[in-house]
């Protein structure tokens, strides 16, 4: 099996993954109570399912915690050419920072709708629009894609640039999206991000197979720390996030999240398989959309509440019982995309 080529690969995945998760189990309880003293507290939406009233006033912006531990650990596992694991992070942070400005604007000032929706646009369209120059000029990716299943590249010349921007955008928003019971998030990202990591020692295997230069080599494997971090992150996070959550992670979180996801399938060239591996992210973007469309066009919704993780528990599931559906569906998703590659 070419993923498991690599062992000095599978140690720098789980090193970098340990080291995340040790810095997210001592952060946690000091974070905590930092963000109630600070009020940095949940509002839940009126109209939201009635379930989750009982969750104002949890502490919101544990997003900080996820990003700290993926900052922390890469740094500790990068050696040689530090270019794409400089890149992730900068993507990284720089979308968690929109999401913190967020959600400080609802938390702390209390204004309950955050940045404006033409800032969001600005700023997200920005980073995305610099990953994807960054990208496409850069001879290590350039601007062909590989197209699983067929196993060949697709080379989309100058129009990669929107096209990125465009899988940038929806990437983060999905992610976003999905950041709606307790643990969700977290879990379908650690698996998502695990998978990647898998992914990337496969391509370490190929590449170094095939003569690569030793910074491509070094490069992916800095890269490999980076989807380990952020799966011992998203693990940490889980031991505080789990039901009944004690610290959400807020837009800081879902938003740097989302960036992680995307800015490795950039890296990596695989961004189609974005659209299978993180499949339930998808879901919660096409069901929240065909929700307002439906609603505009016909004033009538599909759903009893959009994204669709709000739909099943209106109808009566427990969120605990559709978080364990989402991660059940993202590990055969996660298979699949291995198999497919």
């Amino acid at each position: 099996m070419p993923w498991l080529q690599s062992v000095d690969g599978v140690w720098t995945l789980l090193l970098a993954a340990l080291i995340a998760l040790l810095v997210g189990l001592a952060v946690g309880p000091v974070m905590i109570p930092a963000l109630q003293k600070l009020k940095c507290r949940q509002t839940e939406r009126d109209d939201g399912p009635q379930a989750h009233l009982k969750k104002s006033g949890t502490p919101t912006m544990g997003g900080i915690l996820i990003v700290l531990a993926i900052f922390v650990a890469s740094i500790i596992c990068t050696s040689g050419d530090v270019e794409f694991m400089l890149v992730a992070l900068l993507v990284t942070v720089g979308y968690g920072l929109i999401g913190f400005l967020d959600d400080y604007i609802k938390v702390v000032k209390r204004r309950s709708l955050g940045l404006k929706a033409y800032q969001k646009i600005i700023a997200q369209v920005g980073f995305a629009l610099i990953l994807a120059l960054y990208a496409y000029r850069n001879p290590m990716i350039g601007s062909k894609l590989y197209v699983p299943i067929v196993h060949a590249e697709w080379d989309l010349g100058i129009w990669y640039i929107p096209f990125t921007v465009f899988v940038v955008i929806a990437t983060t928003n999905s992610v976003n999206l999905t950041d709606g019971l307790d643990g969700l998030a977290s879990s379908v990202t650690l698996i998502v991000m695990a998978t990647f990591g898998v992914i990337i020692n496969a391509i370490i295997a190929q590449i170094a197979a095939s003569g690569a230069s030793a910074m491509d080599v070094q490069n992916m494997r800095n890269l490999l720390a980076f989807s380990g971090a952020a799966t011992g992150a998203c693990l940490a996070f889980l031991r505080f996030n789990r039901y009944p959550a004690k610290v959400f992670m807020g837009d800081t979180g879902s938003m740097a999240l989302g960036g992680a996801v995307v800015v490795i399938s950039v890296l990596t060239r695989t961004m189609l398989i974005v659209p299978i591996l993180g499949g339930m992210f998808m879901v919660s973007s096409i069901s929240d959309i065909i929700q307002v469309a439906s609603y505009k066009l016909r004033h009538k919704r599909v759903f009893k509440m959009a994204p669709l993780h709000h739909h099943f528990e209106l109808c009566g599931m427990h969120e605990t019982r559709i978080v364990w559906l989402y991660v059940g569906i993202t590990l055969l998703l996660a298979l699949i995309t291995i198999f497919i590659l």
